[in-house]
C-alpha cells in the first residue's frame, strides 16, 4: 500500500507535467499557475490553479486537463480549485519556463511592475531582446498576438518576427 505523503507527491508530479494549452512548451508548473496539490482524508486530490489574468479563456482547459491527467493516473476523486489571491504575476514563471519560451522563439516577460503603476499618456518604449539573436534593436508590431497575453515584435537586426509574453 502506498502511503499518503508518497501518493500526494506522485499526484503533484502528474499535475506539474500538464502542458499549458496556449503555450504547450511550458507546463503549468513552469508557468507558475499550479499553486498546490494536496490530498484530503477521503483520498480526494485537490489541485489549486491561479489564472494568469482575470477572464483567461485557457483556465477552463487547464482545469479540465489537470483533472483528466490525475484521473488517468488513477486518482478517481479530483477537485480543481481556483485561487485568486495572491494574483498570478509573470514573475512566477520559472527560470526553466523562461528558458523554454526563448528556446521556442518567444521573448520571456520582464519584471512585473511593483507598487502603483504610474499613468503615462505617451507611449512608453520598452526593450525586448530578440529571443533568436539577442539584439535589443526590436520593435513592437502589434500589441496583441494569437492570445491576449502575447504581443508581436520583430528584430531589426536579424529581421525575424517573434512573440513576446507580456509581464503582468
Amino acid at each position: 500500500m502506498v502511503t499518503a505523503p508518497l501518493d500526494v507527491r506522485r499526484a503533484r508530479r502528474v499535475a506539474e507535467g500538464v502542458p499549458d494549452p496556449e503555450l504547450p512548451m511550458l507546463t503549468l508548473a513552469d508557468l507558475g499557475v499550479l499553486r498546490g496539490v494536496e490530498m484530503t482524508a477521503d483520498g480526494t486530490v485537490v489541485a489549486s490553479l491561479t489564472p494568469t489574468y482575470s477572464g483567461c479563456p485557457a483556465m477552463a482547459e487547464m482545469r479540465a486537463d489537470v483533472a483528466a491527467r490525475l484521473r488517468g493516473a488513477g486518482y478517481p476523486r479530483v477537485e480543481i480549485r481556483t485561487v485568486l489571491s495572491p494574483p498570478w504575476t509573470s514573475d512566477w514563471i520559472t527560470e526553466e519556463g523562461r528558458r523554454k519560451l526563448a528556446e521556442h522563439g518567444i521573448a520571456p516577460p520582464g519584471a512585473a511592475p511593483r507598487g502603483p503603476v504610474p499613468l503615462v499618456l505617451s507611449p512608453t518604449r520598452r526593450t525586448v531582446p530578440c529571443p533568436r539573436c539577442g539584439s535589443a534593436r526590436t520593435e513592437e508590431t502589434s500589441r496583441f498576438a494569437a492570445t491576449a497575453c502575447k504581443a508581436l515584435w520583430r528584430c531589426l537586426d536579424c529581421r525575424e518576427p517573434f512573440e513576446y509574453l507580456k509581464e503582468i
